[in-house]
């Protein structure tokens, strides 16, 4: 299996070297580069922070269905249905500058690299809610973070390509 640090290239390299307008530059209604990055790096930052948090004896709550199907689509297929906005809490600033976006990126790296690292010190009871997929344990929220990674990569090249 990837792991999440391994996709720091996938991510900052198509913007490495580039001036700060091409991080700024999207279509209208759709997030720039810099903005697609900041959104990785919450992502990261939240989920690696419950990780890092005690647990506290909770359960692990069974999947909705609707849950179940969000699973399937991400985990079986790596396809999100068009329109899917981002979970409350992970959207960026609406000016967000290069250099903040790759540090915050590269600083939610690091967590994870560290838990990463370290599995075995992570109860295999632990977990941590994802808003749309339920709860997921750490390999599961790798495999989140690898197919996000990518997911969003592809739209930070075609940004650059426009």
């Amino acid at each position: 299996m990837s792991r999440v640090v391994d996709f720091e290239h996938v991510v900052l390299g198509p913007l490495a070297g580039r001036p700060e307008g091409d991080w700024q530059r999207a279509p209208a209604g759709k997030w720039t580069p810099a903005q697609i990055v900041e959104h990785l790096a919450i992502s990261l930052e939240r989920s690696a922070r419950g990780f890092e948090a005690p647990q506290g004896g909770q359960r692990r709550r069974p999947p909705t269905l609707i849950e179940r199907v969000a699973r399937w689509l991400v985990f079986g297929l790596a396809w999100t249905p068009p329109g899917v906005r981002a979970a409350r809490g992970t959207t960026p600033a609406a000016r967000v500058e290069a250099g903040d976006a790759e540090r915050h990126f590269r600083d939610g790296l690091a967590r994870w690299a560290s838990l990463e690292s370290r599995p075995a010190e992570v109860n295999p009871g632990t977990f941590v809610r994802h808003p749309r997929l339920g709860d997921l344990d750490l390999e599961e929220w790798i495999r989140f973070h690898v197919w996000h990674c990518r997911h969003h990569a592809k739209q930070i090249r075609s940004r650059l390509a426009g």
